[in-house]
């Protein structure tokens, strides 16, 4: 679990103190756990999914490097991507952007992994976006500090007259997710309805959520998470009346 004291060693530098990260640590999914498979690619066409592929390669890479604690270099992580320093440049302006998402995804992905394989959720579309709401908030006391500095790095134009980044500038481990919790309704929505969900639903889960109802709303922690649940589990019930209203 190279990634897990990856994440415990960059939190410390990336947000204030550190002990409650150990709770990643010793939250882990269990060995004989299924994990979820992250990359898998939601669906898109065959460039977007090898978009994907990179930069999660190069984000793995990253997170493998910092596995020590030291900070890897730009060369060391496209070495070990086995990709060009150009090609990181692309998906990732700054190393600080590169390294802040690759430290988010280590604490973050192992407990929603466990949350989305429950088995007593597999047929529960409603119940596997509560889930991953309620997992997501559970560690934002780490993760979320990381969020409001990855958004303020990629709503900023790139420093020093770096290339705009190719597609989308944020990492697609919340599609995936999304895509996850909702498989339930793949084969039961038509495509577009669908993507239109996932879509309704990456406005009310994850960091710009959790931003808005923090300094917007003034919301504690508890009516936050209600809030998010509540709108999450209106978005999912929607799409599934409109199915049988259209049958």
């Amino acid at each position: 679990m190279q990634s897990l004291h990856s994440c415990a060693t960059n939190a410390h530098r990336y947000t204030r103190g550190g002990s409650a990260v150990k709770a990643v640590l010793t939250n882990r999914p269990k060995e004989g756990q299924h994990p979820m498979t992250t990359d898998k690619p939601a669906r898109g066409g065959g460039r977007e999914a090898q978009r994907r592929r990179t930069r999660k390669a190069i984000v793995d890479a990253a997170v493998r490097l910092s596995a020590g604690g030291a900070t890897p270099s730009i060369d060391e992580i496209a070495a070990a991507a086995d990709v060009s320093r150009r090609t990181i440049y692309m998906y990732f302006p700054a190393l600080d952007q590169l390294l802040i998402d690759a430290t988010a995804g280590a604490l973050n992905e192992p407990p929603v992994e466990a949350a989305l394989s429950d088995p007593a959720l597999a047929d529960d579309a409603a119940g596997r976006v509560d889930a991953l709401i309620q997992t997501l908030l559970k560690y934002s006391p780490q993760s979320l500090p990381l969020g409001r500095r990855m958004i303020r790095l990629t709503v900023d134009p790139p420093l020093n007259g770096a290339p705009e980044p190719t597609g989308p500038r944020r990492n697609q481990r919340r599609i995936e997710w999304l895509d996850k919790a909702c498989e339930p309704l793949r084969d039961t929505l038509s495509d577009r309805s669908y993507q239109r969900l996932i879509s309704a639903l990456t406005m009310v889960v994850g960091w710009e959520a959790q931003i808005a109802l923090r300094d917007v709303r003034g919301l504690d922690p508890q009516a936050e998470q209600d809030a998010m649940t509540w709108a999450a589990r209106a978005l999912v019930e929607a799409a599934i009346r409109e199915h049988d209203h259209q049958q």
